[in-house]
């Protein structure tokens, strides 16, 4: 699972640009599948047949695209003007690099040095129109020779492993999802399943809402990462949920009201089963789940996630045996189907 999820996420696949990512999950797949689809929008829609058939459709889902920046113009000085795709802090991009294109241009998120900033710039959030990326192009045409407007950029794809058991790099939400469903497509399943990689959530769950409607699904599983803030500045339930404790089992965030019984069926499945796991304790957020329930005539759903840290950063943080039990239990769960 390690060496499968540090491999998704090196992989470049902002939102609206998922090909590589798809056809990444697609050369791994190929080999287990029953019915490989990719739609119009750039869903890869995977079908394996199980031990048996349910008579209910099921659909796992995990989207494949990432947060990122996107090119808007290039300045005469060579500068590139970009602008955010997805939620990201402006904080957290300060000094980081960057990858632009197919061609992976490298290049950093810059700002003027603090010897050359007031005092009151010190203590303010740059706004966004102050940030350029340097490519290290010395004017526009040499610039236009590398990137063009319109060109997405992933943050660095470097992936580090630390401490006990934890995994430090880009795009963890959602190719956690992805190495789990890619997982689950390699090994013997209980019962038909479609596993559905999905594109664009990160600006509105756009790739899930075509895909439920597709498939279908009486009942759908959205694997996710969601937000930790277990930080020394934080006390009790204001740490939302804690990487190392187990998957995250939400009954509502911004987008979506879980299915009670579902909810219920797995923390049960993970008691039963000696799988630790924890609850979000501030609603927040939101997953493809918003956009399935509410296809066709309605879906049941349920979210199983992993706790990840500096969410939607060039640095996320998640621990691999909350992966490992992510997977075991959506295992569980479809074997009771």
């Amino acid at each position: 699972m390690l060496e499968l999820l540090k491999a998704l996420c090196a992989v470049p696949g902002v939102s609206g640009c998922e090909e590589k990512v798809a056809e990444y999950i697609k050369e791994k797949a190929a080999h287990y599948a029953d019915e490989i689809i990719e739609d119009a929008i750039g869903n890869l829609l995977i079908f394996k047949k199980g031990a048996r058939k349910s008579e209910k459709t099921i659909m796992l889902a995990s989207h494949m695209d990432e947060v990122g920046v996107i090119v808007t113009a290039i300045g005469d000085d060579g500068y590139l003007k970009f602008d955010f795709v997805g939620g990201i802090d402006r904080r957290v991009v300060l000094g980081k690099r960057v990858f632009i294109g197919d061609r992976l241009v490298p290049g950093v998120i810059g700002l003027k040095a603090i010897h050359l900033s007031p005092q009151e710039e010190r203590n303010a959030i740059p706004k966004l129109k102050d940030l350029t990326i340097d490519i290290g192009a010395m004017s526009k045409e040499e610039a236009e020779k590398l990137v063009n407007p319109g060109d997405t950029g992933i943050f660095d794809p470097f992936v580090t492993e630390f401490g006990s058991g934890f995994i430090k790099a880009k795009a963890l939400d959602d190719r956690i999802g992805c190495a789990v469903l890619l997982q689950l497509i390699k090994s013997d399943l209980p019962v038909d399943t479609w596993f559905a990689f999905t594109v664009q959530e990160e600006v509105g769950c756009r790739g899930a809402a075509t895909a439920a409607y597709r498939l279908s699904p009486d009942i759908s599983v959205v694997v996710e990462g969601t937000t930790a803030a277990d930080l020394p500045s934080q006390k009790g339930a204001d740490k939302v949920c804690i990487p190392g404790r187990g998957p995250v089992l939400p009954f509502m965030d911004n987008g979506a009201v879980y299915d009670r019984q579902l909810y219920t069926q797995l923390g049960k499945l993970a008691e039963k089963n000696n799988i630790p796991w924890q609850t979000k304790t501030v609603i927040s957020g939101g997953t493809d789940a918003q956009a399935i329930q509410k296809s066709r005539s309605g879906v049941r759903v349920a979210a199983v996630s992993a706790a990840v840290r500096y969410i939607h950063s060039p640095s996320s943080v998640a621990c691999m045996q909350d992966i490992e039990n992510i997977s075991k239990l959506i295992g569980l769960f479809l074997d009771t189907l």
